[in-house]
C-alpha cells in the first residue's frame, strides 16, 4: 500500500487526532497502519467513518437539572466541566474533555447568581472556541438583562444589547432562548438566534388541566403581552382581555384597566415572566372584582424574587404554572400552588 493510500478511510481525509487515536489504539507508528487496521478501530469509533461532528452538550452551574434532562432526551451524557471560584471570586471553568472539531453546546440560564452565572457561560463559550470546537451553540433559556432592551430615558444603558456583543465577541456562534421578553433583542446579534416559544406546553397544559377551559378569557397582564394572549386564545378558540397598566417605577404599580369581560368566565393571566409577582397580584384582584369565577396563572419564566412567594401564597389563585427554564424545586416546596409545566428539555431537545 502506497504511503499516502491510508491518508484517507473511504475517502473521508483522517485529521490529526484521528491519527493520534489510531496510533494510540495500534501501539505503533503511525506509518505501519493498515488499511484493514483502520476498517477495525473505525467499527469501534463511528467519528472516523465518515468524519462527522459530534454533538457534546456542558451545562453550567445555573441550572444542571435542566441540562441532564436535556442530555436523557438526546440520549448522551453531560460534557465535563468544572465550575469554580477563585479566592478572590474570580470564576474559573476547566473543560475536561476534548471539544476539537465537536459541536457543542453550553446550558446556562439567566437566573440565580445572574452575574457569576453570565460570566461562566462567557468562559466556558470561549474556552469551547480556543480548543477549536466546531461550533459553540450557547442555550440560555431564560436571557439575562432582557428588560433592559431600549434607552426608555436618557443615559440609559441598553444592556441587552450589551449581553448579546459579550457572547458573540466569546465565540458563540449560534443562540438558543425561549420567549424574549422583547423579540427585538434578536436583532441585537450578527450571529444566528432561535427564539422559541413555550406557548405549546401553555396550551397542552389549559387543556389537560382546566375541563371547562372552553368558559376561560385568556388575560394580558400589560399591552406588550397582547400578541402572546390573541395566539393562545386563537389556537383555543376562546375570547381574551386585556389589562392595561401604568407603572409609576419598576415593580410597582399605579393603576389597571381591564379589557374585556370576565363575568362568570375563567380567567388565565398569561405572561413571559414573573418576578416579585406585583402584577400578577393586582391583576388577579381586577379580574376576580370584575366577576371571574377562577383565576390562573401562566408565564414561562418563574423568577419569583423578594416577595413573591407569599404573594402568591396570599393571592387567589388556582395555580401559578411556570416552564423549567429557571429551577422551581425551592419555589415549589414553599408554594403548593406553583406548578412546574416540565416541558421545556423537550422544546430545546428539538
Amino acid at each position: 500500500m502506497e504511503k499516502n493510500d491510508y491518508q484517507t478511510l473511504n475517502g473521508t481525509p483522517l485529521i490529526n487526532e484521528d491519527k493520534s487515536y489510531l496510533k494510540s489504539k495500534t501501539n505503533s507508528d503511525f506509518s505501519k497502519v493498515t488499511y484493514n487496521n483502520i476498517l477495525k478501530l473505525s467499527e469501534h469509533r463511528p467519528s472516523l467513518c465518515p468524519r462527522m461532528p459530534n454533538i457534546k452538550v456542558f451545562g453550567g452551574s445555573s441550572h444542571p437539572g435542566l441540562t441532564k434532562l436535556i442530555c436523557t432526551r438526546l440520549g448522551l451524557e453531560p460534557g465535563r466541566v468544572v465550575a469554580k471560584k477563585f479566592s478572590n471570586r474570580e470564576t474559573n471553568v476547566e473543560i475536561n474533555e476534548s471539544v476539537r472539531g465537536e459541536d457543542v453546546f453550553i446550558v446556562q440560564s439567566g437566573c440565580g447568581e445572574i452575574n457569576d452565572n453570565l460570566m461562566e457561560l462567557l468562559i466556558m463559550i470561549n474556552a469551547c472556541k480556543i480548543a477549536s470546537a466546531s461550533r459553540v451553540t450557547a442555550v440560555i433559556p431564560c436571557f439575562p438583562y432582557a428588560r433592559q432592551d431600549r434607552k426608555d430615558k436618557s443615559r440609559a444603558p441598553i444592556s441587552a444589547k450589551l449581553v448579546a456583543n459579550m457572547l458573540s465577541v466569546a465565540g458563540a456562534d449560534h443562540i438558543i432562548t425561549m420567549d424574549l421578553h422583547a423579540s427585538q433583542i434578536q436583532g441585537f446579534f450578527d450571529i444566528p438566534v432561535d427564539n422559541l416559544f413555550a406557548e405549546p406546553a401553555v396550551i397542552r397544559w389549559i387543556q389537560l388541566h382546566i375541563p371547562d377551559f372552553k368558559n376561560a378569557v385568556i388575560v394580558s397582564p400589560d399591552a406588550g403581552g397582547a400578541k402572546r394572549v390573541t395566539s393562545i386564545a386563537d389556537r383555543l378558540n376562546i375570547d381574551f382581555a386585556l389589562i392595561h397598566k401604568e407603572r409609576k417605577k419598576a415593580n410597582e404599580i399605579d393603576s389597571m384597566v381591564l379589557v374585556g369581560d370576565v363575568t362568570k368566565r375563567i380567567a388565565i393571566l398569561v405572561d413571559d415572566m414573573a418576578d416579585t409577582c406585583g402584577t400578577f397580584e393586582y391583576a388577579s384582584q381586577k379580574l376576580l372584582s370584575a366577576g371571574a369565577s377562577k383565576v390562573y396563572a401562566i408565564c414561562t419564566h418563574g423568577i419569583f424574587s423578594g416577595p413573591a412567594i407569599s404573594r402568591i401564597n396570599n393571592s387567589p389563585f388556582e395555580a401559578v404554572v411556570v416552564t423549567n427554564t429557571i429551577p422551581q424545586e425551592e419555589n415549589m416546596k414553599n408554594s403548593n400552588k406553583i406548578q412546574d409545566i416540565s416541558d421545556i428539555n423537550d422544546i430545546s431537545s428539538c
